[in-house]
C-alpha cells in the first residue's frame, strides 16, 4: 500500500497539472481550442454513463491486449530459438532490426492492405511487443551463468529442472522489465492504429469522429479515458509482476 506521503504528493502533482491546464484554458479563452478541465471531466462523466462507451473501450482493450499477449508469447519463443541457434539468429535478426527501425505508421498502412480494420490494432500491438520481449529475453538467456548450468547437470538435474531452477530466475527480471516497457508501446501504437484503420467500435474511431466534428471537449475526454486505461493496465501489470517475482 502506498504511504500517506506518496498519496499526498501524487494529489499535489495532479492539482498542479490541473491548475496549469485551467490557466491555459482561461488564457486561450476558447473552448474550441483548449477546453477547461471541468468541461472535459464533465463530458467524460457523461461518456462513462453511456453503454456504448464501455463497449468501445472494451473492444479496444481486447484488440490491443490480444496483440500484446501474442507478442509476449512469440517474443519468448523467438528468444529461445535464436539463443540456441546461431543460424536462427542470423536468419531472423534482420526482421527484428527492420521492425525496430521502421515508423509504426508505415506498418499500419501496410497492415491495412492485408488485414481487416478490426485486426490492424491487434497486429500492430503484436509487432511492437514481440521484438522488445525477444531481444531482452534472448540477451538474458545468453547471460545465464554457464557454470550453474554445468553444475546442475553434474547434480543430475533434468532439462526441465535446469530451466526452472537456473534459467527462469536468471531471465525473469529482464523479461518482466520488457513486458512492462512494451505494454506502453502496445497501447499507444494500438490506439494510433485504430485512429488510422477506423474499426467501427473503438476508441480510435470515436477520437477520429470527434476531430472531424471539431468536438474538442469530446476529443479531450476520450484522450483522458485512454490515459486512465493506460495507467490502470500498467498498475495491474506491475502488481502482477511483483507477485510473480515474489513467488519465483
Amino acid at each position: 500500500m502506498p504511504s500517506k506521503r506518496k498519496i499526498y504528493q501524487t494529489a499535489l502533482i495532479a492539482l498542479i497539472y490541473l491548475a496549469v491546464w485551467e490557466a491555459g484554458s482561461l488564457l486561450v479563452g476558447k473552448e474550441l481550442l483548449l477546453p477547461s478541465p471541468l468541461s472535459t471531466l464533465s463530458r467524460l462523466a457523461v461518456l462513462l454513463t453511456m453503454g456504448e462507451s464501455w463497449l468501445y473501450a472494451g473492444l479496444t482493450l481486447l484488440r490491443i491486449m490480444s496483440g500484446y499477449v501474442i507478442g509476449v508469447v512469440a517474443g519468448v519463443l523467438l528468444a529461445v530459438l535464436t539463443a540456441r541457434s546461431h543460424f536462427a539468429e542470423a536468419l531472423l535478426s534482420p526482421l527484428r532490426a527492420i521492425v525496430k527501425a521502421s515508423p509504426v505508421t508505415s506498418f499500419i498502412l501496410l497492415a491495412l492492405l492485408w488485414l481487416s480494420s478490426d485486426l490492424v490494432p491487434l497486429f500492430i500491438s503484436f509487432l511492437m511487443v514481440a521484438p522488445m520481449v525477444w531481444s531482452a529475453t534472448a540477451e538474458a538467456i545468453l547471460q545465464t551463468d554457464v557454470r550453474l548450468v554445468e553444475m546442475g547437470k553434474l547434480y543430475g538435474l533434468s532439462r526441465w529442472q535446469i530451466v526452472k531452477k537456473i534459467y527462469v530466475p536468471s531471465v525473469l527480471p529482464q523479461f518482466l522489465a520488457a513486458c512492462t516497457t512494451s505494454l506502453g508501446f502496445a497501447w499507444k501504437s494500438g490506439v494510433a492504429a485504430e485512429i488510422i484503420a477506423l474499426p467501427q467500435k473503438s476508441i480510435g474511431f470515436m477520437l477520429y469522429q470527434s476531430k472531424l466534428r471539431i468536438e474538442t471537449v469530446d476529443l479531450f475526454a476520450w484522450t483522458l479515458l485512454i490515459v486512465a486505461l493506460s495507467m490502470l493496465l500498467e498498475w495491474l501489470l506491475v502488481r502482477g509482476m511483483r507477485r510473480i517475482r515474489r513467488d519465483a
